[in-house]
């Protein structure tokens, strides 16, 4: 890890621990983990007694209290191993901070502590089949029963649905033309009774997978609200601000470690008596992407640290998002022509094309992120749409 003015001795030293983790037992599953389409628990709670998982959260509930870059830093080692391992890493920095801000301390202390120490798996459960970007316009009602809130609808294409413990879910308690101002977020146990899930043959990040939750009459204790009702949605998305900084990092490590073993490549590699490296075709496009990329991952480190010290970041966070994935997919792809039909091949550079993909969908599109950005900048009421 090049040194940067956002990372100081003790990240570094956190960064260096992860890695060596990374390297020797999350990275020698990355292409069974694929195939099997099953994460490994057990690698899970290994990562959570490091105190990989959520370092940012306080010690109360379970974290390191070290920031949000020290997330971070992690988030780049967990990465460059596997991009769809890492994604409970995000899982559990973007709940985590959800649930301990909004959350009834004694109903989600319990859930913190068992997502720190890897022991459980945290959704999001946002989207639903009528539209993902639009995502205030939510049709799967909330409704109140007494000391109850009973939940009926469908959320879709949701990241590990069918391997969560718990889901944080956003539903109608308002009304329609109420819009995000009458959605509500609930804590939900995934083994209630009246939830079922099903799983997508997504092309990629095959490990976490992505589904469907299908609620029928699943009933919560109003305990479990996650802030306020009717409010939950603009209360709560704040907290994306910080997972697209930590999306953005995870791609652009994957587009790091790829850059990396083709600059080695077109070294040994020979094509008309000189290493491909003699070539500025071959040259030019993988210096052009190391800049940008270094460029990049300097905007997330930034996002990160706008938070950690308590100042705005959402144009910085929209940025991260949208540029990070789509240049990690553009690099990769590069790199993957540098080797050939060697890199077409099923392995390493074809699945990591296939992870960072995803993070183009999920998480906010390119197009939303801009505009999140242009209205952080020209102001809300000058760009409605």
């Amino acid at each position: 890890m090049n040194p940067n003015p956002y990372i100081d001795e003790d990240l570094q030293a956190l960064a260096d621990t992860a890695r060596r983790f990374a390297e020797e037992r999350v990275k020698p599953g990355f292409l069974e983990r694929d195939k099997t389409r099953d994460l490994d628990r057990v690698l899970l709670r290994e990562m959570g007694e490091l105190g990989f998982i959520c370092p940012e959260l306080p010690e109360q509930h379970g974290g390191l209290g070290m920031g949000c870059l020290a997330a971070g830093v992690i988030h780049e080692e967990i990465a460059r191993a596997d991009l769809s391992f890492s994604y409970l890493n995000l899982l559990a920095s973007l709940n985590g901070q959800i649930l301990s801000k909004y959350g009834n301390p004694e109903v989600v202390g319990p859930w913190l502590h068992k997502l720190t120490k890897g022991e459980a798996i945290c959704c999001i459960a946002l989207t639903e089949p009528r539209g993902g970007s639009d995502a205030a316009n939510l049709r799967l009602r909330i409704e109140r029963d007494g000391d109850f809130y009973v939940i009926n609808g469908e959320k879709t294409s949701i990241s590990a649905a069918d391997q969560a413990d718990i889901a944080v879910v956003f539903g109608r308690t308002g009304k329609p033309e109420d819009g995000a101002h009458g959605v509500t977020a609930v804590m939900v146990p995934m083994n209630t009774p009246g939830i079922t899930t099903s799983r997508f043959d997504c092309h990629g990040q095959r490990a976490i997978g992505r589904g469907s939750i299908f609620f029928e009459n699943v009933r919560v204790p109003v305990s479990h609200r996650l802030g306020d009702e009717n409010k939950g949605f603009v209360q709560v998305m704040h907290g994306f601000d910080f997972s697209r900084s930590l999306i953005g990092l995870q791609c652009l490590a994957v587009a790091r470690v790829a850059l990396e073993e083709t600059w080695e490549y077109i070294t040994q590699r020979q094509a008309f008596g000189q290493p491909l490296s003699a070539f500025q075709g071959v040259t030019h496009p993988l210096a052009q992407y190391d800049t940008e990329v270094e460029g990049a991952r300097l905007l997330c480190l930034q996002g990160l640290w706008l938070k950690d010290k308590g100042l705005p970041h959402t144009a910085e966070a929209g940025m991260a998002k949208w540029w990070g994935p789509k240049l990690a997919y553009d690099v990769i792809h590069q790199c993957l022509l540098c080797f050939g039909h060697g890199g077409y091949d099923r392995g390493l550079m074809e699945q990591r094309l296939r992870d960072v993909l995803g993070f183009q969908i999920g998480d906010g599109t390119a197009q939303i992120m801009k505009t999140i950005i242009a209205r952080a900048r020209a102001g809300r009421k000058f760009v409605p749409a």
